[in-house]
């Protein structure tokens, strides 16, 4: 015990707040999660609390694009600040939930392509609740103008009546484009990641199907099957439970656009479809799904403990929620009064939504799905590489 005290006291010999810890404010993160990981690699009391920790005793050393990949491999259960004993209110004061998410918001913005746009995550929050609102207002303003007023006004949901209000090549191309646009951007700044961080090849099947699987069901999450300490020091499912609504809700939302593509372009089915048609249903219950997920993961962050969040991230995690929540929400009171004469201005209240969810994907908190998988694939590689150096002769 003494010897790993004199450790810890040599890796604190600057206090968490000192000037030195802060002199560089570009690497401010960096130089706090390093400071902290470093003394948790010394103690490694948490060892077997979650995937991060497991990673972080392969290693001596930390560079920035490791500090990267533990970041982003860990999933804020909070488990370790809640165990910690050099927690706040310690002189230590070790907060590796909070460092970790100052540092994931550091690495979306460091890997953004195309770089110019990565300053939008520094002020995330009200950049996507100002974009939501504009862009809404302009698709509103330019479908009022360019469609016919008997279609806008008219309440008429036959086959058809929403290429009458937006036409159906102005529809395509601006959704069209904006998806792409967001694919592109993910694909490249997704490649950066897992290139700067040693990723290496994607060939291997073994680790490919466990991290997937680590995706799928969000193993980490499970805290081990009692759960994570999403409130308080006291274990609960809940943010598991209702990540998994929001995912899989946009899961099968993202499935209609899918089946309804090949109801227009190979069957000869013209939108809108009837309620109990394949998309209207995976539609249907995938905003049920996403409106209980993003309402679930508010109300827990509301509830949480402040102690282990990161203030500088609360504002950007709930313009993202508000504008999945407005994406599911639009897309079901559009459902319900499709035959109304409220059609017209719902339809375009909805695409601009959907627009700005698009646009901003790439500069938001969703880049974390993306992320945390890399990250996951890199871990499930590195077990691989352990267990089978373990068993060598």
């Amino acid at each position: 015990m003494a010897n790993l005290d004199e450790a810890l006291d040599a890796l604190t010999a600057q206090a968490p707040g000192s000037c030195q810890l802060r002199e560089d404010r570009g690497q401010g993160a960096y130089v706090d999660a390093r400071r902290a990981i470093e003394i948790c690699n010394a103690c490694r009391y948490c060892e077997g609390f979650c995937a991060v920790f497991p990673a972080m005793t392969l290693r001596r050393e930390f560079r920035d694009s490791d500090l990267d990949y533990l970041a982003n491999l860990c999933h804020n259960c909070r488990g370790c600040f809640f165990s910690c004993q050099y927690a706040p209110p310690h002189e230590f004061g070790i907060n590796v939930p909070k460092v970790f998410a100052e540092l994931r918001t550091e690495s979306y913005a460091k890997y953004a392509w195309p770089q110019p746009l990565a300053g939008l995550f520094r002020r995330n929050g009200t950049i996507l609740s100002l974009a939501t609102i504009l862009a809404v207002t302009l698709i509103l303003i330019l479908t009022m103008a360019l469609s016919d007023p008997a279609a806008f006004w008219g309440a008429n949901d036959r086959s058809g009546s929403f290429y009458a209000v937006i036409p159906w090549e102005i529809m395509v191309a601006v959704a069209g484009a904006s998806f792409g646009f967001a694919i592109l951007a993910l694909i490249i700044s997704g490649f950066r990641f897992w290139r700067e961080t040693g990723g290496g090849s994607f060939a291997q099947a073994g680790p490919l199907g466990k991290a997937a699987g680590d995706v799928l069901t969000l193993r980490n999450l499970g805290g081990g099957g009692e759960g994570c300490n999403d409130i308080d020091e006291t274990y609960s499912s809940w943010r598991r439970i209702f990540h998994h609504f929001l995912f899989y809700g946009f899961a099968l939302c993202f499935a209609a656009t899918c089946v309804a593509t090949v109801y227009d372009h190979f069957l000869g089915l013209i939108a809108p479809y009837a309620f109990l048609s394949w998309p209207v249903q995976l539609g249907f219950w995938g905003g049920i799904g996403m409106m209980i997920g993003t309402v679930g993961l508010a109300w827990v962050k509301i509830a949480a403990d402040p102690g282990p969040a990161a203030p500088s991230v609360v504002g950007a995690d709930f313009a993202l929620l508000m504008l999945l929540f407005l994406t599911a929400f639009t897309g079901l009171v559009l459902l319900g009064l499709r035959a109304t004469p409220a059609m017209g201005i719902l339809l375009a209240v909805h695409l601009g939504t959907v627009l700005t969810l698009f646009v901003f994907a790439p500069y938001s908190k969703m880049v974390h799905g993306l992320y945390r998988s890399l990250a996951l694939l890199r871990n499930a590689r590195e077990q691989r590489r352990t267990s089978d150096a373990a068993a060598a002769p």
